[in-house]
């Protein structure tokens, strides 16, 4: 039924086979058991228990497991416990953000109507829309919901909002004539109804051609279930890093056994050992602290108005290279607004019109007569073009109300698509006035005078010119233009078509949905971090245009590209063209997907913003989908990865620069665990190679890895944020992170830690033998990383960042101390831990050796900086 608009009345009834007189019971039921009802088919998510057990997919997750079974499999009860729980509690946290699962079919469901006027029987009446079939006879009137895609067979001045569908924000006037051109857009079927669009003038009578999921919303709703969710550059980036890291440690582990095996211990003491180093090497506490970390970050950005629905795609946002924005709503206000009025050859904004002023004042009262559309406190009812003229008297104080009550309408001839006109019979001031407005094309032919200030004069061949100028260039400028007149009737009639012609043109009126005030701002922080701002919508080109390039997301009109154009471009061409492209108008859902799809397969970070159910596919393909919170329909909200709750651009930039700050804090919170590790594995080596006792137990390691670590990556992961991530450009998701720089800091770092780490072990060992070894040696390995935090909050020396900037990290330091403390000073916390009892001496050791490391990696920092400072100047 793709060519539906282009047949006539008859031969649809013969498509459908269906009559004028619509169906009868007997023959709906029998449509109904052949195509279902006219509701959309719900996608099969996944179980609870499918989501939880999915989150043990995770490569550290497995290396974990392993670990608790070998430890189980050696009676080591207490490790065994402990690596479980802590997976446990990370498949939750997990699970609990997945069940806030996608709910965009439904909310899809309740777009439909909840009832329908059909011709059943030869009798009009109303059923539940989700009984509509093929064939029923649809009666549509202003403020009705479509139920079903129709093809409209009687029109009485119908007009229809589609924004939730197209983008448009005007109006689309109906026809019931068949359109001659094939591979129309959805946009300019005008003897086409839709689905889930909206009734705004005059009424309809309509064949129903399509019901459920072959409707265009149902097309919409496929496009959804098909739109892939991509994991975010961090989770890409993570699963890389535990393969490598799984691979590592399964190598190093291999190894010690055989070395220990080969040296004579005892298989299961080297079995044990082995799996020391797997403790000490996996950073047990990384997946929690990463969802931690995200999930505290999103509480800060729901606070500036951006509520996150997918915790992991908040680094995503720093990663974001381009922004492909819907106009309608995100870009713009979605509501016309009246700019300029052009009357007596003068082009008068809308804010300077002077009431005072004769011809300024019979424009304005004039618009607001020859309209139809109301105001109350609670609502606006009527076309959007209408309503910009009653919100026009509203701003100079003009009541529409009390104009229609003072001048009440006689007769009127309402605007059809053919006639591209309105015209309205009042009772002004006792005479009988015809106003007219409509298309300007149309009505400059039906002038022959033109009011000025020095009263009606015939309209000369230099006045038609300066109106249709004028007329161009504020079309240029994106600006929709309707013309008004009127003419003095000798009496009271039934107003006709033949009425309108002698007419005396007064003024053109100029209104566009103008851009937002952050809007402006908001690209050009965008571009000066980096990031491109592209517009797609399926507003015309010009139109498009001129709003982007007020905004300045354009410079120039090669920059901008429709719909039909991209339709002719294969995937491979368009890869080519899409970065040269600024703007796309006239573009379908579908078209939306390819623009998204064609920058990601160029390596980019896609985020997608809009408000309407057009939008949703592409927003689910995104990766990451933006929706407005106000204005956004609830599809919109279920297929995105965040809302806006002030539907403002600008909230955008903000979110990406909380975004950038995250993925910061997060590195350095993985840099610190790493490095802390580094230190334990080096020790458990060293240790090895020289034929020393084990240095720790995996009770030890565990705790250290779980408890002390846990609380500084924390404290990092609440650093406050840096302005100056928004003057970088954004991150490249091919690059690592675990960079050549990055390791060499983890190993210089680790290997000064663990340094420290061994003297305390000797130092021990000499003093009370390997008990007492291990104990100082788990106490400086636990105090030392306590303190790495604050060398690990920045590439800066600690003093150029504030050393009290963050609290969090010395409440981290000092619970983490607390801890340790218990451990080492409570009996039955001794025994569970497997340390000894130490003296003031002894302690006063562990807490300088360290103290070093902090002390030797700033002293590193200071001189980096200095000579990074000296090379500059």
């Amino acid at each position: 039924m793709n060519s539906i608009y282009n047949k006539t009345e008859e031969e649809i009834m013969d498509k459908v086979q269906a009559g004028f007189d619509g169906l009868t019971e007997e023959e709906a039921d029998i449509r109904r058991l052949r195509d279902g009802y006219n509701e959309l088919k719900e996608i099969k998510k996944k179980s609870i228990v499918k989501v939880f057990l999915s989150q043990f997919t995770d490569f550290l997750i497995i290396i974990l497991l392993c670990a608790a079974t070998i430890s189980l499999f050696l009676k080591d009860i207490k490790s065994a416990l402990v690596i479980v729980s802590v997976t446990v509690l990370n498949a939750v946290l997990g699970a609990v953000q997945h069940v806030k699962a996608e709910k965009s079919l439904e909310s899809l469901r309740s777009l439909s109507s909840p009832t329908a006027r059909v011709l059943r029987n030869g009798n009009k009446i109303e059923i539940p829309s989700r009984e509509v079939v093929v064939g029923d006879i649809l009666f549509l009137e202003a403020g009705d919901y479509i139920s079903a895609d129709g093809r409209i067979i009687e029109n009485f001045s119908f007009q229809t909002n589609e924004s939730s569908l197209t983008g448009e924000s005007v109006s689309v006037v109906k026809s019931a004539d068949k359109i001659a051109k094939s591979n129309v857009a959805i946009n300019d079927r005008n003897n086409m109804v839709f689905t889930g669009t909206l009734g705004t003038y005059g009424r309809a009578v309509v064949v129903v051609t399509s019901i459920g999921m072959d409707t265009e919303l149902g097309k919409i709703a496929s496009l959804l279930e098909a739109a892939k969710v991509k994991k975010t550059p961090l989770q890409v980036t993570l699963d890389k890093f535990g393969k490598k890291l799984a691979a590592a440690i399964a190598a190093l582990c291999a190894l010690i056994f055989l070395l220990n095996v080969v040296r004579g211990y005892d298989m299961i003491e080297s079995f044990m050992f082995a799996v020391a180093l797997a403790v000490a090497a996996i950073p047990e506490a990384l997946s929690s602290i990463v969802t931690i970390v995200l999930a505290i970050g999103t509480q800060k950005m729901a606070k500036e108005n951006a509520i996150v629905r997918k915790l992991q795609a908040v680094e995503s946002l720093g990663s974001v290279s381009v922004i492909c924005s819907d106009k309608t709503g995100t870009l713009t206000q979605n509501k016309m607004v009246v700019e300029k009025i052009y009357l007596d050859s003068m082009l008068i904004d809308i804010e300077n019109l002077e009431m005072k002023d004769t011809l300024q004042r019979k424009i304005l009262e004039m618009s607001l007569l020859c309209n139809d559309a109301v105001t109350t406190e609670a609502q606006a009812i009527g076309d959007p073009t209408e309503l910009a003229l009653v919100h026009m008297g509203e701003y100079h104080k003009v009541d529409e109300d009390d104009i229609r009550k003072m001048h009440p309408r006689l007769s009127e001839v309402p605007f059809d698509s053919e006639r591209k006109m309105m015209s309205t019979l009042n009772n002004i001031n006792g005479e009988f006035v015809m106003i007219t407005k409509g298309a300007v094309d149309v009505i400059i032919k039906r002038v022959s005078r033109i009011a000025t200030k020095d009263g009606v004069k015939p309209i000369l061949k230099n006045d038609l010119k300066d109106i249709e100028y004028t007329n161009r260039e504020l079309s240029k400028e994106g600006l929709r233009v309707l013309a008004f007149c009127y003419k003095i009737l000798p009496g009271n009639k039934v107003l006709s078509i033949e009425d309108e012609s002698d007419l005396v043109f007064i003024g053109l009126g100029a209104m566009v949905d103008p851009p937002r005030k952050e809007s402006k701002q908001a690209v050009e922080d965008c571009i000066n971090a980096g990031i491109k701002p592209v517009m797609i919508t399926g507003d015309h080109k010009i139109t498009a245009a001129a709003i982007a390039k007020h905004i300045k997301i354009v410079r120039d009109d090669s920059e901008v590209i429709e719909g039909c154009e991209l339709e002719r471009l294969t995937d491979e061409q368009l890869k080519k063209r899409v970065g040269r492209i600024s703007v796309y108008a006239r573009v379908s859902p579908e078209h939306k997907i390819r623009i998204v799809k064609a920058w990601q397969d160029l390596g980019n970070v896609v985020a997608m913003t809009g408000d309407g159910v057009n939008d949703a596919p592409a927003l689910k393909q995104a990766d990451i989908g933006i929706a407005m919170g106000k204005v956004g329909t609830e599809v919109a909200k279920d297929a995105s990865s965040m809302i806006l709750t002030d539907d403002n651009f600008a909230t955008i930039v903000k979110a990406i620069s909380n975004g950038r700050s995250i993925y910061t804090n997060i590195k350095n919170a993985i840099k610190f665990l790493l490095s802390g590790n580094t230190a334990g594995i080096l020790t458990v080596l060293y240790t090895s190679l020289v034929h020393l006792p084990l240095p720790f137990t995996a009770v030890h390691l565990l705790f250290i890895n779980l408890l002390t670590d846990s609380l500084p990556a924390i404290a990092l992961g609440l650093e406050p944020h840096s302005k100056d991530v928004m003057r970088e450009k954004p991150r490249d998701i091919k690059k690592p992170m675990l960079t050549k720089s990055f390791i060499f800091n983890i190993l210089t770092e680790g290997s000064i830690i663990a340094a420290s780490t061994i003297t305390a072990f000797y130092y021990g060992m000499n003093k009370g033998g390997a008990g007492l070894g291990s104990t100082m040696a788990f106490s400086v390995l636990a105090l030392a990383r306590l303190i790495h935090g604050f060398n690990c909050r920045s590439r800066l020396p600690i003093y150029k960042i504030g050393v009290f900037s963050n609290r969090y990290q010395w409440l981290a330091l000092t619970a983490g101390s607390i801890l340790l403390a218990l451990v080492l000073a409570v009996r039955p916390l001794q025994k569970i831990f497997d340390v000894e009892h130490m003296v003031i001496n002894e302690l006063e050791v562990i807490i300088a050796l360290a103290c070093c490391p902090l002390l030797i990696i700033q002293m590193i920092k200071i001189i980096a900086f200095r000579i990074k400072n000296s090379a500059r100047s």
